[in-house]
């Protein structure tokens, strides 16, 4: 379960890097605009704003996520000039709803006609086998279309080794066997390749943000938001609360707290694909 409010806890950080990828998409006019992997909707509203005239729908597979988008972000576009938002994902262009919600997996969704602007901000880490994925999508863009995404690159950190590591140990293993962490994104050259052969031009890169956080377990706050969310959602609170503060506790160590803040490095790569 995806609890929206401790994963924008951090959103400015989190959505630096949407506006980071977003200055490389130039589409001037589009129609049609998806954000794939939507959650709590701030994005999509984002894209609403920038394309005023597209029809802008936000995909996720987290009810807790599309109830947020639909009562938080619907409540504050309704009310902006030129722009109508949808309580449901069933709304389209021309039925005068300009932003719409959808409840369903990115992974088998399909747009019913062709997309002008596809966006998904921090999400294919969750996706197994998403390279092929990205192929599927490359087919539903429109000509002259675009693609967008970025997703972590720090699953080497300790951030991530100290979740394994833990998550594997004698004491959590039989608890936690099954459960899924999220996964490796590969190097922005293999994304590169696979939207080039998909007949796209692609622009290809990586950045690594020094996040100042703030707060006696600022990174573990972090990570409640994101990659803990498995774990936590397979044990029970008295288990949930005994990992957390194991993982607290080596996190601390692994990044030790600063007078002005601990600091989070955090490495992603970005994809802009144009058809």
């Amino acid at each position: 379960m995806w609890d929206p409010a401790a994963y924008l806890r951090f959103g400015s950080e989190r959505t630096r890097p949407f506006f980071d990828l977003l200055t490389r998409v130039y589409a001037a006019d589009p129609g049609y605009v998806v954000d794939l992997g939507c959650g709590p909707g701030n994005l999509t509203a984002l894209l609403a704003a920038r394309w005023p005239e597209a029809y802008v729908l936000g995909v996720d597979n987290s009810a807790e996520m599309i109830a947020t988008a639909r009562a938080e972000v619907r409540s504050a576009v309704a009310g902006t000039a030129g722009v109508r938002a949808s309580a449901d994902g069933a709304a389209g262009p021309g039925n005068g709803s300009r932003l719409a919600f959808a409840l369903a997996d990115i992974r088998s969704w399909q747009p019913g006609r062709p997309v002008d602007v596809f966006t998904c901000n921090a999400v294919l880490q969750w996706v197994p086998g998403h390279l092929n994925l990205l192929t599927s999508w490359a087919r539903w863009l429109s000509p002259g279309g675009w693609l967008a995404f970025q997703v972590p690159g720090n699953f080497d950190q300790p951030s991530h080794t100290i979740l394994r590591d833990l998550a594997a140990s004698a004491r959590w293993k039989p608890l936690l066997h099954g459960v899924q962490l999220n996964r490796q994104a590969v190097d922005p050259a293999a994304y590169l390749d696979v939207l080039a052969a998909a007949e796209c031009e692609v622009d290809a890169w990586e950045t690594t943000y020094l996040h100042v956080l703030h707060g006696e377990d600022a990174v573990l706050d972090w990570y409640r938001g994101s990659g803990l969310r498995p774990v936590l959602a397979a044990l029970s609170p008295e288990d949930g609360a005994d990992f957390a503060a194991e993982y607290g506790a080596q996190l601390r160590a692994a990044y030790p707290a600063a007078p002005y803040g601990t600091v989070l490095p955090f490495r992603r790569i970005f994809v802009v694909a144009h058809r």
